[in-house]
């Protein structure tokens, strides 16, 4: 399928597991320039290419998320790399194990800033390429913990991001920004992978502020 995003770069961030290779594949696959950033591998903002073993490319960025000067100087190094930003998929990892009895403050706020603020720190940072681009923002929401009590730091992380996918959607709308988010099981690899693509694509120019269920 043609989706339109060749030579677009598309950042995919945080930790998805085989998602991550899924989607990176479906993008390259589809001529555009996935840019993977997280804080995996060691180094300093050093922008590396990997090969992908279905063939082509995707580049690497290590910056630790939580860190806001981090987020910042990452975008502004993937900028100069590339010269723009089309598309931003942020996920949330699966963390359990915080629960209301056991859990402490300190666990609490550090699972959540290591979490959610990300989203907020990587969107704003990204947000005037993206304004130039007129490009699309994939909030990936694991939907793996929905029937598990007391994982409360996932549940406050998950809702808080569905907020903010409809908060955004509305605030860019001006700026012919989308922003969707994908409810997903990490057994599903390859479907969600093509929901993102589709919403990150033109083809989806006609949906914003969705929560869409893969599950």
């Amino acid at each position: 399928m043609d989706l339109n995003l060749k030579d677009k770069t598309i950042i995919v961030s945080g930790t998805a597991g085989n998602l991550d290779e899924h989607l990176i594949s479906m993008l390259a696959a589809e001529g555009a320039v996935p840019v993977a950033i997280n804080a995996s591998e060691t180094g300093n903002l050093k922008i590396t290419e990997t090969a992908i073993p279905t063939g082509g490319k995707y580049l690497h960025v290590a910056a630790t998320l939580s860190n806001p000067e981090a987020c910042k100087a990452a975008i502004e190094k993937i900028l100069k790399y590339t010269g723009g930003i089309f598309g931003l998929v942020n996920s949330v990892d699966d963390n359990n194990g915080i629960t209301l009895e056991t859990g402490s403050h300190e666990q609490f706020m550090t699972l959540l800033h290591s979490n959610f603020i990300p989203h907020y720190l990587l969107v704003q940072h990204a947000l005037p390429a993206l304004k130039i681009s007129r490009g699309a923002i994939v909030n990936i929401i694991s939907n793996d913990a929905k029937n598990k009590a007391g994982n409360n730091a996932h549940a406050a992380v998950n809702d808080g991001v569905k907020a903010l996918t409809r908060e955004w959607a509305v605030e860019l709308l001006k700026y012919n920004i989308r922003v969707n988010a994908v409810l997903a099981r990490n057994n599903q690899n390859e479907e969600i992978a093509n929901t993102i693509a589709f919403l990150l694509s033109e083809k989806s120019s006609h949906t914003t502020g969705q929560i869409i269920n893969c599950s």
